[in-house]
């Protein structure tokens, strides 16, 4: 069977909650426990609008944690193909330089999408997209700790940088924009990926979804 020629529309889920929450380890989490089925992960952070016309000064400057920071437009466009069965070529997110790469990866639709992203659930036209629409819920303390811990081992974060980004922008973002989201979801998971119970019967929904089209 050729990609275009499927009749059944991919089962899209989106899971959102703010930085630092866990949303990223209940999507690895869902992903590992549906090995064996056609499944994809699609991070909303490869959208970062493209800033290869801007200095670095004005780079560092822009307000990651807003809305507007996020190519929605190219977003919706590319789930929507990936829904219609065709594969698309994805943006490449440099977070050492604050802009897209000159990569791009193909990518080919499959049974299942995973999006992940702080703001998968802020435009009605992107849930208008979402079967299974999941928020996770974590505490402010915690979000802080892991944030700093992956800013300053993966991206090459200072300590203080961090606490500053998050003291002007990160937690007011989150309380303006991303907690009001939590009203759209299907599913609250408190406590991200250590919460064990709910990410097994998301994994069992999921399951039965999948199996309701296969048949």
């Amino acid at each position: 069977m050729t990609e275009g020629s499927h009749k059944k529309k991919p089962i899209i889920i989106g899971v959102t909650g703010g930085s630092g929450s866990g949303k990223t380890s209940v999507s690895h989490a869902i992903f590992d426990q549906l090995h064996g089925h056609s499944i994809l992960m699609l991070e909303q952070d490869s959208y970062y609008r493209d800033q290869s016309d801007m200095s670095m000064e004005q780079r560092a400057a822009v307000n990651y944690d807003h809305p507007d920071a996020f190519d929605t437009e190219l977003l919706i466009s590319q789930l929507s193909e990936l829904s219609n069965w065709q594969p698309i070529d994805k943006p490449v997110y440099d977070y050492t330089v604050f802009t897209r790469s000159d990569r791009t990866e193909h990518v080919k639709p499959k049974e299942v999408i995973i999006l992940e992203g702080i703001f998968v659930l802020s435009d009605p036209r992107l849930r208008d997209l979402l079967d299974i629409k999941v928020f996770v819920d974590t505490d402010d303390d915690i979000r802080i700790i892991r944030r700093i811990q992956r800013d300053m081992t993966e991206r090459g974060r200072s300590l203080q940088s961090v606490i500053d980004q998050y003291l002007q922008t990160v937690k007011p973002m989150y309380h303006q924009f991303i907690e009001p989201t939590k009203r759209y979801a299907d599913v609250i998971v408190p406590e991200g990926g250590e919460n064990k119970v709910a990410i097994d019967l998301l994994v069992t929904k999921i399951r039965d979804i999948i199996r309701a089209v296969e048949n």
